[in-house]
């Protein structure tokens, strides 16, 4: 199902030339909605029943090329599984020449007043049965051997206020990379060096390749931590394990494998300036 058809990726959507790594995030959610109102299970009806629709579960992420500004962006979904209470559904981002930029895998479930996972219902249970496709593809983070000897590990906090929340009080989905980014940007300024220093015709620090499980929602009014631990540096990859916490558990949990792309938005290798703030 085409999900995002044609659009022009906006101001507010990038972070310098390219597109910024939570726009990836933002076009995941608007997909979903547009999924779930055609299978008949709409965002609306099961806010208005007090639920939390289609939370994330487990999100895998692949980015080949980050868009361009004047670009446009389309989005085909389809449901991958189906369970009692659960739908994957396989996320495939593509320019105007139909070109990959990238694909992502959700696992989804929604959320009853009672914070237990609600039953699809039947019906649409079964037309996501229906609708589903034999794609297996291959993303998030490479299965590295992490040490993480010799490299940095920092964290910080943020109060969990009224422009992050969404409908259902909750942190927004979109805000969660927004947040590893501000602690990677404060990390810099701790090694007397900015991310304006070290960008030149090079983008770096934009997320690339990620899988984040989702263990509990981040609730307004909450301070928000997110520790993050150095696994892997590298010419191509600087590899995080990332733990978001609040009030004493875990919310989120996960590895990001942060890439560098040029202007244009393709890949390119680190500079050794970029990745000495990472090492102990």
């Amino acid at each position: 199902m085409q999900t995002i058809d044609d659009r022009r990726v906006q101001f507010g959507e990038f972070a310098g030339p390219l597109a910024h790594g939570a726009s990836f995030f933002d076009w995941q959610l608007i997909s979903t909605q547009e999924i779930a109102a055609a299978f008949d299970y709409s965002f609306a009806e099961i806010l208005g029943d007090d639920g939390i629709p289609y939370a994330p579960v487990v999100v895998s992420t692949s980015v080949d090329r980050y868009p361009r500004i004047g670009e446009t962006i389309s989005v085909e979904t389809v449901p991958r599984h189906v369970g009692d209470s659960s739908v994957e559904l396989v996320y495939e981002i593509n320019d105007s020449d139909g070109e990959r930029l990238a694909t992502a895998r959700m696992t989804h479930v929604t959320i009853g007043p009672e914070g237990a996972a609600l039953e699809l219902p039947e019906d649409v249970k079964a037309a996501f049965a229906d609708a589903s496709v034999d794609r297996d593809p291959s993303v998030g983070p490479h299965d590295g051997t992490d040490t993480g000897e010799g490299l940095a590990s920092f964290s910080s906090s943020f109060e969990i206020r009224s422009p992050h929340i969404e409908g259902a009080e909750l942190a927004y989905f979109e805000e969660y990379p927004r947040f590893a980014d501000v602690v990677l940007e404060r990390h810099l300024e701790t090694r007397d060096t900015t991310l304006d220093d070290l960008r030149g015709d090079k983008e770096p620090y934009r997320i690339r390749d990620w899988r984040w499980e989702f263990k509990a929602p981040v609730l307004f009014g909450t301070t928000l931590r997110v520790d993050c631990d150095v696994l892997e540096v590298t010419d191509e990859t600087i590899r995080i394990a990332h733990e978001l916490s609040s009030d004493g558990r875990t919310n989120i949990e996960g590895i990001t494998e942060y890439g560098c792309f040029d202007r244009s938005g393709a890949p390119v290798a680190f500079d050794e300036a970029m990745l000495e703030p990472f090492r102990a």
